[in-house]
């Protein structure tokens, strides 16, 4: 399964790819790329790197109260660098082992806040394009997609409601469903008992108002990196297209896609543009310098904390079943 998902992802970006190198002059592109405004290139980079750092000081108030889960930021870092070069968003199980390997807590807590991390995500995606839908007109098929994408995220925050609010008629159905394996049912029970105690800190008063403040800060980031990216690409346009362009890559990149998201980034971007008129062609330097602004730092600042780790990306690939095992 794994292996077909892959493949189909490897597909998908080659296939996004070759469709945009086949309506771009190439000397052209070279020519843009060499025009490139280095200075806002760096700041783009820099708030790429802050978002990161936003989205580990989130990730500290999904945890509950006094557990203090360290390494999150280096752990954070790690698990993006990881996406960019491995394959089926391994970066997020390689970001929660980084945890679990400091924590005697384990595997499924820091996984537990990680899906809640997810949904929050998911909601916050739906929210901008939301706002694109009433500010501009938007393409009939993304305006039927992001409905979509809003249902299952509305599903997954009534799992995790369901879950939060009534555990005892949530271990009923689990019963229910695994009375014919007592193995499977204590697994099951396990993974539902961690899961439930991971939600005690999106569920905790006092972490609400944190969780809102960082979350703001962890979109406002990369849609300023995305924006001061405009500006390397000679490309002044209003914050809006920024805003835009990350809602269409956060939605892109839920498609499978090769390492690092190669192809649907791009695409989503040049599909965000257009909606401003910018020109396919000058909007694909654009896709490539803003790729590149988020891909080149993060991963070698990521690849620079996983040394000092002592550990291989091959064993944080590998392990993770064997910590869960163990949790």
């Amino acid at each position: 399964m794994s292996a077909a998902k892959l493949a189909l992802g490897v597909a998908v970006s080659a296939v996004l790819l070759a469709a945009l190198l086949w309506r771009v002059d190439l000397h052209a592109l070279g020519a843009q790329l060499a025009d490139t405004h280095w200075g806002w290139a760096l700041v783009s980079a820099a708030f790429g790197i802050a978002g990161v750092w936003t989205r580990a000081r989130r990730w500290h108030y999904l945890f509950p109260p006094g557990s203090h889960p360290p390494a999150l930021f280096r752990a954070t870092m790690i698990g993006y660098m990881a996406n960019n070069v491995l394959p089926l968003r391994a970066g997020e199980v390689v970001r929660v082992y980084v945890v679990a390997r400091h924590w005697a807590r384990g595997f499924w807590m820091p996984l537990a806040t990680l899906v809640v991390e997810r949904v929050l995500d998911g909601l916050a995606i739906v929210l901008i394009l939301g706002g694109l839908v009433l500010a501009m007109p938007v393409p009939a098929a993304l305006r039927w997609s992001a409905g979509v994408f809003l249902a299952l995220d509305l599903t997954a925050v009534l799992v995790l409601v369901a879950i939060a609010a009534a555990p005892s008629a949530c271990r009923g159905v689990i019963l229910g469903l695994t009375r014919r394996s007592e193995r499977l049912q204590g697994r099951v029970l396990g993974i539902f008992e961690m899961f439930l105690h991971g939600l005690v800190g999106v569920r905790t008063p006092r972490h609400a108002l944190p969780i809102l403040g960082w979350s703001v800060l962890v979109w406002l980031a990369p849609a300023l990196s995305a924006w001061t990216a405009l500006f390397a690409a000679r490309l002044h346009l209003p914050i809006a297209a920024a805003w835009a362009v990350l809602a269409f890559v956060g939605f892109g990149i839920s498609v499978p896609s090769a390492p690092g998201y190669i192809g649907v980034f791009h695409t989503a971007a040049v599909l965000a543009l257009a909606m401003f008129g910018v020109a396919q062609p000058v909007a694909f330097g654009y896709a490539i310098l803003f790729h590149a602004c988020g891909f080149v730092p993060v991963t070698l600042f990521g690849w620079i904390l996983l040394l000092r780790e002592h550990m291989s990306l091959g064993e944080a690939a590998r392990e993770p079943a064997g910590s869960a095992a163990r949790s």
